[in-house]
């Protein structure tokens, strides 16, 4: 009897190991490793876990590293299954070098051609195929707010335009606290200066120099306004700001320490960690103006090019789990993005998510992120304009010059 029931066990043990191994294993580089960021991407993981799948996490701080690392990776001949990029022009080299699977299979089925927004649908596109699964639309350009330090200054009204900004930050100024919680790093510069030029300069201006990189635009007055708004703000951060991190930057408005952050949405991944709630201990404001512009930015998985049927296995099946409308809105609830598909219930999510699906409906306000229109280098050359602006006394007028030089190749 001994033996039979030892029989039993090891048959069970053997039929737990083999069903185990034949569970597709996705290996997924991502840089979600904030609390908020982490909480988004577990629904993820467990939602692939329940589709039968075992999710390999591989977290890696920073986006450049974790790019740097997944090409490094696909060069040497050890792919991750997938891979976390933005929806910009980032993997544009990756699909001309043929070294990612398509996914037309997932777009046909989930109809991205008639709902993606056009600044997601071009850069996730290339040579009549689609290469990377979306999973959120973001909007870098939000202006958040600290109900408690609003109230320590004396701030009874949320700014309207930029004018109330400005009178907001030196009211805060004024009560000793951190008017402007900023994160002295070049990539969130440019984030508070495409806020300025989407709010100040207004759309033609902005599609003129992201879009159409026109000289005459860049050298025009109205730009060199932008700029100088734009620089305007440095009078607002303290002397820690200089290479802060973004989420460090949002725990000073959560403490009610700092008054104002110019940032993406997924600083709400932040406030929600921390059990605060939109609407009552932060504000949310996409823009000035009934007809300001939904800077889109976004998260996509790339799939490295494979022709094992275990790693297609697996992609297709985390293709399947990324698209699946519960889990875009459960992950949307926590990373404080929204959902790719317009088309599902926002009912559940906060104020400011419903904000920005709301104004989404509209298709004259959405644009994309500077990163949308730019090619990597151009980005980066003009990038490096703009924090040396923001942190030097170069004027206006050479920042002009030297980012018309920086965008024309």
């Amino acid at each position: 009897m001994v033996k039979v029931h030892r029989l039993i066990s090891l048959i069970a043990l053997g039929i737990c190991i083999n069903s185990h191994a034949a569970a597709p294993q996705a290996e997924v580089i991502h840089w979600w490793t904030s609390g908020g960021e982490s909480a988004a991407v577990s629904k993820f993981a467990d939602a692939y876990r329940k589709a039968g799948g075992v999710w390999i996490d591989n977290a890696i701080a920073g986006s450049e590293q974790a790019r740097e690392v997944t090409i490094n990776r696909i060069i040497g001949g050890s792919p991750p299954t997938a891979a976390q990029f933005n929806t910009s022009k980032q993997f544009l080299d990756m699909i001309d070098e043929g070294i990612l699977n398509d996914v037309d299979e997932v777009a046909r089925r989930e109809g991205w051609d008639a709902i993606l927004p056009d600044p997601i649908k071009n850069v996730i596109s290339e040579h009549g195929h689609y290469y990377a699964v979306p999973v959120s639309i973001h909007m870098p350009g939000w202006i958040w707010y600290s109900k408690s330090a609003f109230k320590k200054a004396g701030i009874t009204k949320e700014p309207t335009n930029m004018e109330e900004l400005f009178a907001a930050l030196d009211k805060l100024k004024a009560a000793g606290l951190i008017a402007l919680a900023h994160g002295g790093q070049s990539w969130q510069e440019n984030i508070v200066f495409m806020a300025m030029l989407s709010n100040v300069g207004g759309k033609q201006l902005y599609l003129d120099v992201f879009r159409d990189r026109k000289p005459e635009a860049i050298r025009s007055e109205a730009f060199r306004n932008v700029l100088l708004t734009f620089k305007r703000l440095h009078n607002y951060v303290d002397a820690g700001a200089p290479g802060r991190n973004w989420n460090d930057a949002t725990a000073l408005l959560i403490s009610g320490k700092g008054g104002i952050q110019i940032m993406g949405d997924w600083v709400k991944g932040e406030f929600t960690a921390a059990r605060q709630n939109a609407g009552t201990d932060f504000g949310c404001i996409p823009g000035f103006g009934a007809n300001s512009l939904y800077l889109i930015q976004g998260d996509a998985f790339v799939f490295p090019k494979t022709d094992d049927p275990k790693t297609l296995v697996a992609q297709k099946l985390l293709e399947k789990v990324l698209v699946a409308p519960e889990n875009q809105l459960a992950f949307s609830k926590l990373k404080g993005s929204i959902p790719i598909r317009p088309d599902i219930d926002a009912s559940s999510m906060d104020v400011c998510a419903r904000t920005g699906m709301a104004i989404m409906k509209d298709k004259s306000r959405q644009v994309g992120i500077g990163e949308v229109y730019l090619s990597p280098d151009q980005n980066g050359a003009m990038v490096d304009v703009l924090t040396a602006f923001w942190n030097t006394g170069m004027s206006a007028e050479q920042a002009q010059k030297s980012i018309a030089s920086a965008l024309k190749y």
